[in-house]
């Protein structure tokens, strides 16, 4: 995607950041390709195709999370790659701990708008359940 823009890339963000906040991963997997890649670390396999990605947005977050916050800051936007910097905050439901991820994502856009290629790096912190 040629003409990707810092504007083109928060709308992405933000359908991103409702996806995760409400707990849909039908609409997480719409934000990328058919046969997007998806890189969570990099020393897992990655997860290929958008059917691959909603089943791990759905076991990974609609299921296991709730009251989640998410925010980003966009760093750069170079040709059909953008870069951001983001924040997640959540709380696991089998357990009510609360999750703080920090971190970055590189998306790589196709001439659809789509994400082809997620890579994320990021780094978590838990707390304990607050005693009821």
């Amino acid at each position: 995607m040629a003409d990707l823009t810092e504007s083109t890339f928060a709308a992405w963000l933000d359908r991103y950041k409702a996806a995760w906040e409400e707990g849909d991963p039908g609409a997480a997997a719409a934000l990328f390709s058919v046969d997007a890649v998806n890189v969570e670390t990099s020393f897992d396999e990655p997860l290929r195709g958008r059917e691959a990605i909603r089943a791990y947005r759905n076991e990974g977050a609609a299921l296991a999370q709730r009251d989640v916050r998410f925010s980003y800051e966009i760093a750069a936007v170079v040709g059909d790659v953008g870069l951001s910097q983001w924040h997640c905050v959540f709380t696991r439901v089998a357990s009510g701990e609360t999750v703080e991820l920090d971190g970055t994502f590189r998306c790589t856009f196709d001439d659809d708008g789509l994400c082809s290629r997620f890579q994320e790096w990021w780094h978590r912190r838990t707390i304990g359940a607050l005693p009821r």
